[in-house]
């Protein structure tokens, strides 16, 4: 069972790589992503980690 598990998981993250490779729109889909998360952790380290609490 688990080894039926991780070849599927395999084959969907190398289904996914072909995916985004050929296709415009999920590469720049994962562009924006990235972004957004290099953005949020710069926000965190110039916060010193701390969250701003919402009210």
């Amino acid at each position: 069972m688990n080894d039926k598990f991780l070849v599927g998981v395999i084959l969907g993250m190398l289904g996914g790589a072909v995916l985004v490779t050929n296709s415009v729109k999920a590469r720049q889909a994962v562009k924006d992503g990235q972004e957004q998360v290099i953005n949020k952790v710069s926000e965190m380290g110039k916060n010193g980690g701390k969250q701003k609490k919402k009210n």
